[in-house]
């Protein structure tokens, strides 16, 4: 008997480790109930909703080729080779079969998982999965992890025109096992079910990731570059929550989108480009995990940005929260996030640069109600996104190029179409009014929408002189 431990891989279709394990012989599939462990990383509550939904998806998906689908529970990941031991002696397992993950708890993780099985005997094996590289693998010319994404991304393209990752083939159907597989638990105990509006949002399931991704691929991959940073248009693939839970794999991202473009990366069709440019973004930041352990541990990329005298604004900080800071695009995103579980992608980089330069707001606050909030919650897209506005990241924005709130909100959501969906308490305003309804006089007759919590052009100012004021690099490093 071969096991395959499931974690962010729960699809059928294209799994290296399922495929692998299915290919030594009789295999089953285990998945661990972590809640603790779910708690400690921030995980939301949507997003755990999520895993269970697509997990109850892919017990059926395993059920039509006779994978049975055992679940077990342990608290945090310390007891997970406790757990696994335990199961592996009673099915007499062989082998183990996991696709990698990345961050320091994860390697921690396997690396007791790994040692404590071949105590018994049993085999772990370990694959590249949820990248199209091996961390490690794509290295400057003297050694070390890239810092920059250009330079990252062109190392890339080389190696994808030279050997374009494959496809794994399905496991096929195997004799029925004399094992049956576990009642999926519907909730977890600490994580509240979201609203049936959040959860009609993400239907759970590989098919319905397929649906997106073709569809997209079919109608909207060539207007990505024009229109993706409109969030009032559909403009985007609305597949992240499916990558990060890896119902869908990037490696069928890429052969849809290449498809869609005649096998070009760097020529055809510019949306198509822009959008494997956006997979290859999310690749960066995970090398990054691993190349700069620091930033798992809520450290700044940039060491010299850990001198940046951060606000302690509690009441700013959860007027934010709460979409009430009296900038309508901010409100209007941050609504988007508390009833859908996710935010457009521009809009993410703006709410990001008001709440780490105009509160001056210490950007790790804001990665972590991110990550309670999002259904595609990622470690590392997060941390880099949130690192990259603050100008404390990873080939970040300079310190002194700060997103004006209304400059983008006039610029991408010039009708106010957005603004006025998520706060209808505007909707009387004119296109004009409606991105700063106190400035325009507008704010008379609008019940209950709260003036601007901060002068944009002074809280600019201060932002300017924290981060003119900070050691550079190269003191730090004479320093230490």
């Amino acid at each position: 008997m071969h096991l395959i431990w499931l974690r962010t891989d729960l699809r059928l279709h294209d799994n290296t480790a399922l495929t692998a394990a299915s290919q030594r012989g009789p295999v089953a599939a285990v998945y661990l109930i972590t809640p603790q462990q779910w708690l400690a990383h921030d995980d939301a509550p949507c997003k755990v909703d999520f895993w269970l939904r697509n997990l109850h998806a892919l017990e059926q998906a395993l059920a039509d080729v006779n994978i049975p689908l055992l679940i077990r529970h342990a608290d945090t990941w310390d007891q997970a080779p406790g757990v696994l031991r335990q199961l592996c002696r009673e099915l007499k397992v062989e082998s183990v079969h996991v696709n990698e993950e990345y961050g320091i708890h994860e390697s921690r993780r396997d690396r007791a998982v790994a040692q404590a099985l071949e105590a018994d005997g049993v085999t772990f094996h370990s694959y590249l999965d949820q990248l199209f590289f091996q961390p490690g693998s794509v290295l400057t010319k003297s050694g070390t992890y890239f810092q920059v994404f250009s330079q990252f991304r062109k190392v890339c393209y080389t190696r994808l025109h030279s050997a374009l990752p494959r496809l794994v083939e399905s496991p096929k159907a195997q004799a029925r096992l004399d094992l049956q597989s576990d009642a999926i638990p519907t909730t977890v105990k600490g994580f509240a079910p979201p609203s049936e509006t959040l959860r009609a949002l993400w239907p759970a399931g590989e098919n319905e990731a397929r649906r997106r991704l073709d569809a997209f691929a079919d109608e909207q991959i060539s207007y990505y570059k024009d229109e993706r940073d409109f969030p009032a248009k559909p403009g985007t693939s609305q597949l992240s929550a499916y990558l990060a839970a890896g119902v869908v794999s990037p490696r069928q991202c890429l052969h849809a989108a290449l498809q869609s473009n005649q096998g070009e990366f760097e020529s055809g069709d510019i949306g198509t480009i822009t959008w494997i440019n956006e997979l290859l973004w999310r690749e960066f930041y995970k090398h990054i995990l691993v190349g700069y352990p620091r930033v798992s541990r809520h450290r700044a990329f940039r060491p010299e940005t850990e001198a940046v005298a951060w606000r302690d604004a509690p009441k700013d900080l959860a007027a934010w929260q709460q979409a009430r800071t009296g900038l309508p695009i901010i409100d209007a995103a941050m609504r988007q996030l508390l009833e859908t579980g996710w935010m457009h992608n521009r809009l993410r980089m703006v709410v990001a640069m008001f709440l780490t330069k105009n509160l001056l707001i210490d950007w790790r606050e804001g990665e972590r109600f991110f990550m309670r909030h999002l259904v595609d919650g990622d470690l590392a897209a997060n941390n880099g996104g949130w690192q990259w506005s603050s100008s404390t990241g990873t080939d970040s924005a300079p310190y002194f190029r700060i997103f004006s709130p209304l400059s983008q909100s006039e610029k991408f959501d010039s009708e106010g179409l957005f603004i006025k969906h998520w706060l209808p308490e505007l909707a009387a305003l004119n296109k004009k009014e409606v991105h700063n309804p106190e400035a325009a006089g507008g704010l008379f007759g609008v019940a209950d929408y709260p003036r601007a919590i901060v002068d944009l052009k002074k809280s600019r100012e201060r932002a300017l002189a924290a981060f003119r004021s900070l050691p550079s690099r190269q003191e730090m490093a004479d320093h230490e």
